[in-house]
């Protein structure tokens, strides 16, 4: 089975390249969606805006299941800033240093996040369904992508509208190899 996972397309608080996991922000438009998407059989999405948006521009008319658990991080005290808004933080220089290991001030533990994000990814991955899509969010990606292949979080970063195509084998439960999205 082949699964998609695809981040939404830009908002206004990517551009501004501000921490936006919490904020519904919408998308500002659809330039990042740029991508040869491939056709599949199942659309799951995060349940914030921008994913919903993202999922019904690239696949138009289609049902799409939403998973709470595939949500971006709660970035708690350091939603809505930018780094420029956070470089003189104490706090926020001692996260950087830790590698992004540290919990959000007021926000989600990242290594609670990762959790969350791969049980929702299984909760929704079932052999035999046919191939998915999932219309989610960087730090998704990135904790799914970890998980099924190793390496660090921050290796599978990618930019808005971007992912990767996984080769899934459901028999086996286990990831096979994957490839990213490539432009259209």
């Amino acid at each position: 089975m082949k699964i998609i996972l695809i981040r939404h397309g830009e908002t206004r608080g990517n551009r501004l390249k501000r921490y936006i996991g919490a904020a519904d922000e919408e998308l500002l438009d659809v330039k990042s969606l740029n991508y040869a998407y491939p056709e599949c059989d199942r659309v799951i999405s995060s349940p914030m805006k921008r994913c919903i948006q993202t999922a019904e521009f690239i696949y138009p008319g289609r049902e799409i299941e939403i998973c709470p658990k595939l949500r971006e991080c709660d970035f708690g005290d350091f939603e809505n800033k930018s780094y420029e808004d956070l470089k003189d933080d104490a706090y926020y220089n001692k996260w950087l240093k830790s590698g992004g290991v540290l919990p959000f001030p007021n926000g989600e533990a990242p290594k609670d996040f990762k959790r969350r994000s791969v049980s929702g990814f299984y909760e929704f991955l079932r052999p035999g369904a046919g191939d998915a899509a999932f219309i989610v969010h960087g730090g998704t990606i990135m904790a799914v992508m970890s998980e099924l292949f190793g390496g660090g979080f921050y290796d599978y970063m990618t930019e808005n509208g971007g992912g990767y195509v996984i080769w899934y084998d459901g028999a086996e439960e286990t990831a096979r190899s994957f490839k990213p999205l490539m432009k259209d």
